[in-house]
């Protein structure tokens, strides 16, 4: 038997695994001790790498899709199919007529994103329509138009931590585990600020919020902390620009103000605020997506930023701090051509010359059934599954189903495959040799590995960057795709990072460190090459240049008739951990852990509908309407349901709207929307 230390690729996270093969089969994975991120810890999904490579649901040759039945077809048969028709499209249409698809895995999974990329430009599309449009990228671009540069979280060396809207143990439990030992073993502060008590709420200070109002709990505590004099001075005149307009902005935020709307007691508003400011390191660590996917999604970031900022904790031990990325090859090509929206969302396209690749993925479904802004008729899915994960699903299934064609490169046959006309068969992560490199930004580590292959691909599956590759190759675009093994395309990625050599001989390497005090030798890269608390850019662009509170879109107050009529806010998304996003609920062994989703509530919320524990109940909105169990939860606040998402049969999506949108980015508010819950007939 042969161990092979390497990292999981199932979620952002990333962590290290030990995979003991036998006679060339992968029989066990554990974590791996050595791994200086996730420290031997390992998830149910880590430990189930051997059923989930080797599952029944695998899709090992390629096929087509032929009298609505599949059809297996070998490789040179589904390259010249989809030749055939993506030339087609492209002479009749149009190039920008076909949009890429590429998901979770597929941004986390280096080579995927790159080829993803490189194969649009070469074919001349400007449409790669990326989770980023729906997941992390609005934080990302609130910081970098704040700080100039991206600053993560630097958490193993805070001593006052706020959770807002985020519970690790659902979905980062290694998170989990490390608060609870530094609640037991150091002088640590603990702040959770979530609708639901959670486990780890239940070790701290807990304040429990209307869902969707998250942005007046922080402008409250901005206006605390500035009124009681509890800045850092010296760091804010210093390094900071529009302290003062802040400082007037924020008079009319009074905790008595928030407390009326978030349900927080103004006093437990004023104890957050004084709490988080006196720590010699504060951090806020915000769920992945819980604050992004609102209307007020951007400004949200922005706010947690101005907190971390005025009390000085930025760049410093246990606080917020500059992340050095890796140096890598770009493989993307020139490209004059704007993706969709880019017009009508500019700062996601583009801030300060520095140009996102990405389109907005929610103006797909208009695009296609209406032709707007131009006819979308073709598609190429990778590492994702829209069908599901994408707001009001059944317009997703209408739109691809009104497609000219359309491709699929996964591992498995997931919801959105199955209209493909032709289905390829990506190996897993697994199967190949590639890049472990998310640390940095999720994980606050200049850290990067190989992650080595452990199997060889089973039946006819292959390397992604090979299926683009070839396909390139079959549509006269081989001058772009030179590469013939997972080799050349480690060595082209790592060439500029000055590691590639030390990376294959170690389990992986720190390739720089963390920014502390960076800001005393080097300004920050803004136009005023200071922290930019008043954003001029912000403003040239018609947004409000300081943060301020947007009730949701649907709430009792700013929908007071829609309310009466659905008297329940839903919160989507909540995480799982034995499953990331729409996957791995093919594998029986996790399914056996978490057999179905559940619909959380608090018992009184449930008595008052007529709803009874443990029963399927049908939760609705206007656009639709999905059946969950009903599991009743003391620790949710009242007037709340919380559901998963991910759950093909069970699809939370069918009931969110792609139509309201975060007006910055264009994110789909998923998170606070008003249902009607009913017993399932």
């Amino acid at each position: 038997m042969a161990v092979v230390n390497s990292s999981c690729m199932l979620c952002v996270w990333d962590c290290g695994i030990k995979a003991h093969v036998e006679d060339g089969k992968l029989v066990k994975t554990e974590g791996l001790p050595e791994h200086p991120v996730s420290n031997g810890y390992v998830c149910p999904r880590g430990e189930n790498l051997p059923a989930y490579v080797y599952s029944d649901s695998r899709l090992l040759y390629p096929y087509r899709r032929k009298n609505n039945t599949l059809e297996r077809i070998t490789w040179d048969q589904a390259f010249d199919i989809c030749a055939e028709n993506l030339t087609k499209v492209k002479e009749k249409y149009g190039a920008k007529s076909l949009a890429i698809f590429c998901g979770s895995v597929g941004v986390e999974n280096i080579e995927v994103a790159a080829f993803a990329q490189r194969f649009k430009s070469a074919y001349n599309t400007p449409n790669l329509l990326s989770v980023e449009n729906i997941c992390y990228r609005l934080r990302i671009l609130a910081r970098q138009l704040t700080f100039g540069r991206y600053v993560g979280e630097d958490y193993r060396q805070a001593e006052c931590m706020i959770l807002w809207g985020h519970n690790p143990d659902g979905s980062r439990k290694m998170l989990g585990d490390l608060i609870r030992e530094k609640v037991a073993n150091e002088k640590f502060e603990l702040i959770v600020i979530d609708p639901k008590r959670t486990e780890l709420a239940k070790l701290g200070l807990h304040l429990q919020i209307r869902p969707g109002t998250d942005a007046a709990l922080a402008l409250a505590m901005l206006n605390v902390i500035i009124n009681e004099d509890r800045c850092d001075k010296e760091f804010v005149e210093n390094y900071t620009k529009g302290f003062p307009e802040l400082k007037e902005h924020i008079q009319q935020y009074t905790p008595e103000w928030a407390a009326d709307i978030t349900g927080i007691p103004k006093e437990d508003i004023k104890v957050v605020a004084r709490i988080f400011a006196q720590s010699k390191a504060p951090c806020i660590l915000q769920g992945i997506n819980t604050l992004d996917q609102h209307r007020n999604g951007f400004q949200n970031s922005r706010l947690l930023a101005l907190l971390q900022i005025v009390v000085g904790a930025i760049d410093k031990p246990g606080t917020w701090v500059t992340i050095p990325f890796l140096r890598m090859a770009d493989l993307r090509l020139p490209m004059e051509e704007k993706p969709i929206g880019a017009d009508e969302y500019p700062i996601f396209h583009s801030v300060w010359g520095r140009v996102s690749p990405y389109g907005i993925a929610t103006l797909f479904p208009k695009a296609v059934l209406e032709g707007i802004p131009y006819p979308m008729k073709a598609s190429i899915v990778t590492a994702a599954n829209p069908l599901v994960t994408y707001p009001d699903s059944g317009l997703y299934r209408k739109a691809f189903e009104a497609l000219d064609f359309r491709v699929s490169i996964d591992p498995f046959i997931n919801e959105t495959a199955e209209l493909s006309d032709v289905l390829l068969p990506a190996c897993t992560f697994l199967e190949k040799d590639s890049l472990g490199y998310v640390y940095g930004v999720v994980n606050c580590e200049p850290y990067a590995m190989l992650r080595k292959k452990v199997i060889e691909p089973l039946g006819e599956s292959r390397p992604d960057w090979w299926i683009w590759t070839e396909l390139a190759k079959r549509m006269g675009l081989g001058e772009y795709f030179t590469w013939t093994s997972d080799e050349e395309v480690f060595d082209f990625l790592l060439e500029p990072s000055g590691i590639k050599e030390e990376l294959k001989n170690k389990l992986g390497v720190y390739f720089a460190e963390k920014g502390y005090y960076q800001y005393k030798t080097k300004p920050f890269p803004t136009p005023s090459k200071k922290i930019e608390i008043y954003s001029d850019t912000l403003k040239e662009y018609g947004y409000d240049p300081l943060p301020g509170y947007v009730e949701p879109a649907q709430s009792p107050i700013s929908t007071p008739e829609l309310y009466k009529e659905y008297p329940i806010i839903l919160i989507s998304g909540a995480r799982q951990e034995e499953y990331a996003h729409s996957q791995q609920r093919n594998i029986p062994a996790l399914r056996a852990l978490n057999p179905e989703p559940l619909a959380e509530m608090h018992p009184a919320t449930a008595q008052r509908y007529g709803l009874v524990d443990g029963e399927k109940v049908n939760i609705s909105t206007k656009v639709g309407t999905v059946k969950m169990r009903l599991k009743t939860n003391e620790n949710m606040m009242t007037g709340v349901v919380t559901v998963p998402h991910g759950w093909g049969l069970a699809n939370v999506n069918e009931i969110t709207n792609v139509e309201t949108r975060e007006p910055i980015t264009g994110y789909p508010d998923f998170k606070a929307i008003l249902v009607r819950v009913e017993p399932a007939s």
